[in-house]
């Protein structure tokens, strides 16, 4: 057998990226700078207002009620009860810093963080000591950072496919490979199409969770974690984190191109509700699938500009009226309008705040981490943001997927894509500026290759959702009479309920009841053992109650759901254990119905 050392050989320093090899990265910016600049938010002031850009973070991770010590909509105090030491370590620094900065100025009495963290302060620049993290099953996580092949400089070695631990937050691990790494100072970026390891999301007993798969509240909770680990885990890995402050400027309420994600939705809704992605932006990425992935240059060949700038014209007067005639566009003018939708768009698609905190995973030197910060990223994304995204690179995978035709490889597509996500000054190449070109472009690389990981949600997060939400909902109480009578009558129906399972000997550990009300057996009890997946439930109510075609059984597809309890709502997995579920959430509903589209 072969060993650990003989599977992943210890990472070698590699070369910067060579001038030629950037060619499509510096062709694609003067395409950009000679067709005008877009319509992004100019670049925020230098003068950098550290308390508003303190505040901004405290709000953005659901902590809003700490600067004023008001108790707000969101849970702060739930949340904060929930952290990590090495979070609440992080948060007590953050908050520090933007009242300390606030006295300086004078500006307003404000909140001592004693008020908020009682007990004894970490010295400075030190965190509270973490505590160790225990998985689903009790056991304490596998996690070794010794065993992190992929740390330090990149490699040239032949791609490896690993799994990514996801029962551990990623910067409980940050510190420790930081000492293991030896090489701080090296380059990060690999030349042309050296291979890259892909990661693979593991498989745990209670499933795995799509973005898709929560509810939009809980989605929400989620960006308020996944802020808060992120800000730790740079800050275990010696990482500056950068935050652009988000400048509101006037923007179109109508039309296609330049106007923002949340109000072209709003508009593509009222012509096809339940719209997550562009209707614009999707039917140029079909246009791209259906005649183009076999197109030589595909991306990186240029369509005329007059052309490209009077289609522009005709699908802003046409689109929404089914007018315009797709027959007539071009695959390279449909590349060009797709880029331009994306760099036109007034806030960025990587967001304007977040936008540093993407470009510093260059300065990351393990691709596990970095992989793991772009993981907490995609986490905060809003949603357009997140699913418009998601489109993107599924489709440039399938362009990659067909190089042997078009030739455009990973690194071709990367370097073509990068500088319509992060802004382009349009500067001429100059040596100063090639690492920074080249680390864009592997960023894109990695969000290509990694896509079916990036959009699962890490069981760790998951795993505080649920404490989150417990912790919220032991704090809530009835403000109102109609309230009151609503929880007393709840109360009183699921003791009615449990008197009559226990008086007719049903009350059962692993009894659950599933509900399908578009079925025509709406109702149906289900005793689990230690084997039952959501899998075999799906396949029994599909066998008592499917009929028809194939194709309607497919257009109907239900899921089984987890609903209420100490989640919000989430679609589950085919492959979860149901009992495992169960017991870690006694109190949901278990819903049989389709996905929300």
């Amino acid at each position: 057998m072969m060993s650990q050392e003989a599977l992943h050989p210890p990472p070698r320093c590699v070369r910067s990226v060579s001038m030629d090899s950037m060619e499509d990265y510096w062709s694609e910016v003067r395409s950009i700078t000679e067709n005008g600049p877009g319509c992004q938010d100019e670049p925020p002031d230098e003068r950098v207002d550290e308390a508003e850009l303190e505040e901004a973070w405290l709000q953005e991770a659901g902590l809003s009620a700490l600067l004023c010590g008001v108790p707000g909509d969101t849970p702060a105090e739930a949340l904060l009860s929930t952290l990590t030491r090495s979070q609440a370590a992080l948060v007590h620094k953050r908050l520090d810093n933007y009242t300390q900065t606030l006295r300086k100025r004078n500006k307003q009495s404000v909140r001592h963080v004693r008020d908020v963290f009682p007990g004894s302060d970490p010295p400075p620049g030190k965190p509270r000591e973490a505590a160790p993290h225990i998985s689903s099953d009790g056991q304490v996580p596998p996690w070794a950072p010794t065993q992190d092949h992929s740390s330090g400089c990149m490699s040239d070695d032949p791609p490896v496919r690993e799994t990514l631990l996801f029962d551990v937050p990623y910067s409980e691990g940050a510190s420790a490979a930081r000492k293991e790494s030896g090489c701080q100072g090296c380059l990060r970026v690999g030349r042309d199409d050296a291979p890259l390891p892909v990661f693979l999301p593991p498989s745990p007993k209670l499933g795995l969770t799509g973005a898709q798969d929560l509810s939009s509240e809980d989605m929400k909770k989620i960006g308020y974690i996944s802020l808060i680990e992120l800000t730790t885990f740079y800050d275990a890995l010696g990482v500056e984190l950068k935050r652009n402050r988000t400048t509101r400027g006037k923007t179109r309420e109508s039309g296609l191109f330049g106007v923002p994600l949340a109000t072209l939705l709003e508009n593509d809704r009222k012509k096809l509700p339940g719209s997550k992605v562009p209707l614009v932006f999707k039917k140029l990425l079909s246009k791209l699938e259906q005649t183009g992935l076999q197109t030589e240059g595909i991306l990186r060949v240029p369509g005329s500009a007059s052309r490209v700038k009077h289609l522009r014209q005709e699908l802003e007067a046409k689109f929404y009226e089914d007018r315009f005639d797709w027959e007539q566009v071009r695959h390279n003018d449909a590349a060009g309008l797709l880029k331009m939708f994306i760099r036109e768009l007034p806030h960025p698609l990587l967001t304007l705040q977040h936008l540093p905190a993407f470009l510093a995973v260059q300065s990351i030197s393990s691709y596990r981490h970095q992989i793991q910060a772009l993981h907490l990223l995609i986490m905060l994304l809003p949603e357009p943001n997140r699913d418009t995204l998601k489109a993107l690179l599924e489709f440039l995978r399938k362009v990659v997927a067909h190089e042997e035709e078009n030739r455009m490889s990973l690194w071709n597509v990367s370097m073509i894509v990068a500088p319509n996500l992060f802004v382009s000054r349009g500067k001429s190449a100059k040596l100063e500026e090639m690492q920074g070109a080249a680390g864009a472009a592997h960023l894109v690389r990695l969000l290509i290759t990694n896509q079916d990981l990036l959009w699962t949600v890490p069981c760790f997060l998951i795993s505080h959702l649920r404490k989150l939400n417990e912790a919220s909902s032991g704090k809530k109480t009835p403000r109102s009479e109609k309230g009151k009578k609503n929880l007393l009558k709840r109360w009183n129906m699921e003791r009615n309920k449990g008197e009559k399972m226990e008086l007719s000997g049903l009350l059962v550990d692993g009894l659950i009841r599933v509900h399908a009300p578009l079925h025509a057996k709406v109702s149906m009890a289900l005793l689990l053992d230690g084997e039952t997946k959501a899998k075999d439930v799906m396949a029994r109510f599909d066998c008592e109650n499917g009929r028809g075609s194939r194709s309607a059984v497919k257009r109907n597809r239900q899921y089984l759901f987890e609903v209420g309890g100490n989640i919000g709502e989430r679609c589950l997995d085919p492959e979860t254990y149901l009992l495992d579920l169960y017991h870690v959430n006694p109190n949901c509903e278990w819903v049989f119905k389709p996905r929300n589209t």
